[in-house]
């Protein structure tokens, strides 16, 4: 078979397959030799070869051993994840087993089935996520994925069915209008501290807010970067203003503070909450009684 030939092969596999399956097509070990000698096929590792323009996660993940997972899966499709960057996440399947490349920072991931290459799909990926990263990454993904479009409503009962059952409720309570991540993480942190909140909420003179609680507060969270966010810092302050004169108080939370100083936003909304609720029950024991 010429390299061309087995480029083409490749081509059709999305661009990677076992040397074994090559053989089987009629190439020879002779041939795949020559491909990667003269540049026209990439030698993953043994038994692996690729055309050289393969996705260079897609390649890293067939060299630990397996398909793209969990969180690095999802990010490829645009879902909000909350992991680090840096860290590679690969489903090598339940018998299989990784094999050392350079500049490993790979997660290896053993849930049932057999893995291929490839990116795996994103029912699984989240599924992983729940088991990998937890409640609030799992949350956040669901959220993102949902929004995205990403998930019908057969996926999304495969996802529930698929979790433990102390996860479940996670996906009841779960919407499809949340437009960042950190907006799932606020909103699952609030419930969990018995604050319940209307989302999405259209305030007249206003617009649209993240959060509104008792009728009186304001949450807001900003995961915009510098320049996005120094860009629309004066709407924002416009907003603020008009929620002040409106009779709202209004509370707004960076990334850096939800995700690295969650004691901080906690704290500012109990006590701005409390300051509200004592204030409105001291107004209408005054209406009454005046």
């Amino acid at each position: 078979m010429t390299p061309s030939g087995i480029v083409d092969f490749l081509t059709e596999r999305e661009g990677i397959a076992r040397s074994v399956a090559v053989l089987r097509a009629g190439a020879t070990r002779t041939d795949l030799r020559r491909a990667v000698a003269c540049g026209a096929v990439d030698r993953v590792r043994s038994g692996v070869y690729c055309v050289p323009w393969l996705d260079r996660a897609v390649r890293m993940a067939a060299a630990h051993g397996g398909e793209l997972a969990c969180a690095s899966a999802l990010r490829r499709s645009g879902v909000w994840v909350l992991d680090d960057l840096a860290v590679a996440h690969v489903w090598v399947g339940r018998g299989g087993r990784r094999f050392a490349h350079s500049d490993c920072r790979c997660v290896t991931h053993h849930d049932d089935g057999g893995a291929g290459f490839g990116v795996v799909g994103i029912v699984r990926a989240l599924v992983q996520v729940a088991a990998c990263l937890g409640d609030e990454a799992f949350f956040a993904a669901f959220e993102s994925a949902w929004h995205l479009g990403l998930l019908s409503a057969a996926d999304r009962a495969e996802v529930r069915a698929s979790l433990r059952a102390g996860q479940r409720w996670l996906i009841d309570i779960a919407r499809p209008d949340a437009e960042s991540g950190l907006e799932s993480l606020l909103r699952l942190r609030l419930l969990r501290l018995g604050i319940r909140v209307q989302s999405q909420v259209q305030i007249a003179t206003v617009g649209r807010v993240d959060f509104l609680v008792d009728g009186l507060l304001i949450i807001e969270s900003d995961g915009r970067e510098g320049h996005a966010r120094e860009a629309e810092r004066h709407k924002d302050l416009v907003r603020d203003a008009r929620a002040a004169a409106a009779g709202y108080e209004r509370l707004r939370f960076d990334y850096a503070l939800i995700i690295h100083d969650w004691p901080t936003v906690q704290a500012a909304i109990l006590a701005t909450l409390a300051r509200l609720r004592v204030a409105s029950r001291r107004s209408a024991g005054a209406h009454v009684y005046g």
